[in-house]
C-alpha cells in the first residue's frame, strides 16, 4: 500500500456512491409523485380518454360496470400513477445516465445516449401503436364475437389491467431494435449472424406474441408482424454500429 492511499478510501467510495445512487432515487420519485400530483384532478377524464376505444365498439346501449365498492376511485387513481410513471420515464432514465455516467468510457458514453433516448422513443411507439390501431382492432373483434344474449359490460378494473398488460408487452416488444444493437456492440452476436437467424426470430415472434397478448389472432399478429420489421431495423442499426467502429479503428491505425 502506497503512503498516498488510506484504508478507508474504499469504503468512503462506496458510501459516496450509496449516497448518489439515494439521491438519485429520491429525484426519480420525486418527478414520478410531482407528475401525479398534477394529474389526480384529471383521473377520471384520463380513464375516460383510456376506455373510449372499448366505448365506441360497445353495442347499443352498453356500458361498463364496476363490480367491487373502491373501483370507481380506486381504478382512476390507479391509471394516474401509471401514467405520471410513463410522463416521468425521461426523468427516471436521466437519473440512472448521470449516476453510471462517470464510470463509462467516452465510446461506451457516445453509444449510451443514443440508445437510452431510442429505449424512450420506441416504448412511447409502442403504446401509441396499441392505442391508436390494436385496441380499437380487438375491440371490434371481441364485441363482434360475443354470442347472442350475452351483455358486453367490461368491469372498469379488469379493463384497466388489460389494456397496461397491452401497453407493457407493445412498449417492451417494441425495443427490439435496441436489444439487437446493445448486443452486437457487447460482442455477443453479429449483424451477419442475426440476419441468418432471421426465420428463427419470426417464429419467436409468434411464440412472444402469442405469450404476451390476450388469446385471439389478431392481436397476436398485431405484435408479432412489428417485432419482425423491428428485427430488421435492429440488423440495419447493428451494421450501421459495426460500419462504424471499423472506420474509427481504420482511422486510429492510419493515424
Amino acid at each position: 500500500m502506497s503512503d498516498t492511499e488510506h484504508p478507508d478510501d474504499g469504503e468512503q467510495s462506496l458510501i459516496s456512491h450509496l449516497i448518489e445512487l439515494r439521491s438519485r432515487l429520491l429525484k426519480s420519485v420525486a418527478a414520478v409523485m410531482l407528475v401525479l400530483l398534477a394529474l389526480l384532478p384529471f383521473a377520471n377524464k384520463l380513464y375516460g380518454w383510456l376506455a373510449l376505444p372499448l366505448i365506441k365498439h360497445l353495442p347499443q346501449g352498453g356500458t361498463m360496470i364496476a363490480t367491487e365498492v373502491a373501483s370507481p376511485f380506486l381504478t382512476p387513481l390507479k391509471l394516474a400513477f401509471f401514467v405520471a410513471l410513463f410522463v416521468a420515464i425521461p426523468v427516471v432514465l436521466y437519473q440512472l445516465w448521470a449516476f453510471v455516467a462517470p464510470g463509462l468510457y467516452r465510446h461506451e458514453k457516445r453509444l449510451a445516449v443514443p440508445i437510452l433516448i431510442s429505449s424512450v422513443l420506441l416504448f412511447y411507439i409502442g403504446c401509441a401503436f396499441a392505442y391508436f390501431l390494436v385496441l380499437p382492432a380487438v375491440f371490434t373483434f371481441m364485441t363482434a364475437v360475443a354470442p347472442a344474449g350475452v351483455a358486453v359490460m367490461p368491469d372498469i378494473s379488469h379493463y384497466l389491467s388489460f389494456v397496461l398488460m397491452l401497453f407493457l408487452a407493445f412498449g417492451l416488444c417494441f425495443e427490439v431494435p435496441v436489444v439487437l444493437v446493445i448486443l452486437v456492440a457487447l460482442g455477443v452476436v453479429t449483424p451477419t449472424q442475426l440476419a441468418e437467424g432471421r426465420r428463427y426470430a419470426i417464429v419467436g415472434s409468434f411464440i412472444i406474441a402469442a405469450v404476451l397478448t390476450p388469446p385471439d389472432v389478431l392481436s397476436q399478429t398485431m405484435l408479432a408482424v412489428p417485432m419482425c420489421l423491428l428485427y430488421e431495423v435492429g440488423i440495419i442499426g447493428a451494421r450501421t454500429l459495426t460500419r462504424r467502429d471499423d472506420s474509427s479503428e481504420h482511422a486510429s491505425t492510419t493515424n
